[in-house]
Order: C-alpha cells, then sequence, then structure tokens
C-alpha cells in the first residue's frame, strides 16, 4: 500500500493540476487581450444602454439634474399626451412590415439573377452593390431631387411615356409607400448575403431534380428555398432591427411632413431629446422601441425551428 507520506510528492506531479494551472494563464492572458474590447462594450453600449432606461424615469431637459417622475413619461405616451407618438408608431409599423417582407423579396429574386450564367454578372453585382457605398444622406438628397413633383426626372420620364405623375414625398398617401421604395434601392447588402448562401447550394441537389423531370420551379420550391432559408431567417432579422431604426431618410426627405405622415419613430425620439430637450421622454420612447424590436426578434426565433431548414437536423427540432 501507497503511504500517506507519498501524496503530497505525487500531486506535485499531478498532470491535472499542471493543465488547471495552463488554462488560469491562458484565461489570464486571454481576458487581458479581451479588455479593450470588452471595456469599449461596457463603456460605449451596455453603460449608454441602462443609462437610457433609467432616464426615461425621470424628466430631464439637460438643465439641472434628472427629476425622478415614475412611470409618467411612459403614461403622457400611452394617454395621448404626446400626440405625435402614435403617428411615428402607426407610420413605422406602416414602413417596417412593407418594406422588409418586400426588400428580403427583390434581394433574393435578384441574387437568383446574378448567381445565373448571365453575360456581364460581374458588372451587375457591383451595380446593384453600389448604392450601397454611397452615403445614405447623399442618396437621399439625390432621390428628394429625382421625385421633385415639378421638375424632378422620374415624374419626367413618366410624361414622356404618358402616364400619371405623382406626388412622391408631397402627399400623405404616397410619401411613406415613396421611402418603401427608396429602401429597395438599398438592398446591396442583403442581396450579397443571399448570393453567398446561394453559391454554396450542392449543384448535386440540382441536378437530382434534373433527372426526376423537374423544371425551374421545382429546383427553387424543393431546393433552392429550404437551402436558403437560414440566409433568409438571418436576413429577416437584420432587416427588421434595422427598418426600426431609420432616421436618415424621414430626416433628410421630408422632416416628417407631409402632415406628419413620415413621422417614423427615431425621427420622433430624435426631435423630442435633441430638438425640444425632452429627454426623458426621448429615453422612454428609445425603451419601448428596444422592447418592441427584441419582441419581434423573440416571435421570429420562436418560430424559425418550424420554418427554416437546417442540413444535418431533422425539420422542427
Amino acid at each position: 500500500m501507497r503511504s500517506v507520506a507519498e501524496t503530497p510528492r505525487q500531486a506535485a506531479f499531478d498532470p491535472l493540476q499542471g493543465i488547471r494551472r495552463r488554462r488560469r494563464k491562458e484565461l489570464k492572458y486571454g481576458l487581458l487581450f479581451a479588455s479593450p474590447v470588452l471595456l469599449g462594450y461596457l463603456i460605449f453600449v451596455l453603460g449608454p444602454l441602462v443609462f437610457t432606461f433609467l432616464l426615461g424615469f425621470t424628466e430631464y431637459s439637460m438643465v439641472g439634474s434628472p427629476k425622478f417622475v415614475g412611470l409618467e413619461n411612459f403614461a403622457r405616451l400611452f394617454t395621448g399626451k404626446e400626440p405625435l407618438f402614435y403617428d411615428a408608431t402607426f407610420s413605422t409599423l406602416y414602413y417596417v412590415f412593407v418594406s422588409v417582407p418586400l426588400g428580403i423579396a427583390f434581394s433574393f429574386c435578384l441574387a437568383l439573377l446574378l448567381n445565373s450564367k448571365i453575360k456581364g454578372r460581374a458588372f451587375f453585382r457591383g451595380l446593384f452593390y453600389l448604392p450601397v457605398v454611397i452615403p445614405l444622406a447623399a442618396s437621399s438628397i439625390i432621390w428628394l431631387w429625382m421625385l421633385q413633383p415639378d421638375f424632378g426626372i422620374v415624374n419626367y420620364a413618366l410624361g414622356l411615356l404618358h402616364l400619371p405623375k405623382f406626388s412622391w414625398l408631397s402627399s400623405d398617401t404616397t410619401v411613406i409607400p415613396t421611402l418603401i421604395l427608396f429602401s429597395l434601392w438599398l438592398t446591396g447588402n442583403t442581396m450579397v448575403i443571399f448570393l453567398a448562401g446561394l453559391q454554396n447550394i450542392p449543384a448535386h441537389l440540382y441536378e437530382a431534380v434534373e433527372v426526376d423531370g423537374g423544371h425551374t420551379l421545382h429546383k427553387i420550391g424543393y431546393i433552392t428555398l429550404p437551402m436558403s432559408s437560414p440566409i433568409i431567417f438571418f436576413n429577416t432579422v437584420i432587416g427588421f432591427i434595422n427598418a426600426f431604426q431609420t432616421f436618415v431618410q424621414p430626416a433628410v426627405m421630408t422632416q416628417g411632413g407631409p402632415d406628419n405622415a413620415s413621422y417614423l419613430i427615431v425621427y420622433y425620439l430624435f426631435k423630442e431629446g435633441f430638438q425640444f430637450t425632452k429627454f426623458g421622454t426621448a429615453s422612454a420612447v428609445a425603451t419601448l422601441l428596444f422592447l418592441v424590436v427584441l419582441l419581434c426578434t423573440f416571435v421570429l426565433f420562436k418560430f424559425s425551428n418550424s420554418l427554416v431548414y437546417y442540413e444535418g437536423r431533422e425539420r422542427g427540432r
């Protein structure tokens, strides 16, 4: 039998102890090298997020210190004492739930076309991605000139074709559809992600459909859409998050008009905070926006198991 006196000596040569010591050392150096990113996240992301949430329960106008008012800011929003809040909410929901599905469908069809063997494919890929490179404010000003109802090039082209002209951004019935149309011009990132996903679909799956007598619609319905469903899901989640945060287009092109029809929620938040210095109300709106985006993301993930096909995993599990 081994004596008790041998135990410390054996422990000194315990390989597990050396592994633990090495892992602690690796963790220490890992945290050291990751500390700039972690500090940046705490200072510039998590800190402002918590501060905004707390500020939503106060009355603060950058003069003096914040005054705690409890749920008063939220009550004013929901009871209609801030009338533009409901206008901004309905306009945002209209914009988001129309522009995101249309943008996903448009960019996916565009990716399908640019994934096929056509002449000048590389040129068209760069051409459709180009709007993403142009600064959004500059693009908004260009579109504002193009859609000007009197001398804009779009109405001029419609006149040459003997088609009816539109007020575009000057009418409360057409301003949101016009902003949705403008959002389709900015689907270059989504198109590129779809294109990358389409190029990863194995070619032998399409060949199997051809052997079975299938045509193009069979390939899209039975191969392309199921295999692209993870990419569609990803782009849908990112699309909803980005659409709820739309700010530059109404700020540059419409300033919330006409008749407050394009007062999207982030533009409303900006006006409340930085023009009227009602930072408590603006923070309450930001908190509600965060909760709505979180809810939409949760719902999308809740239904993802039944709608998204992951290769190597059974459906619905």
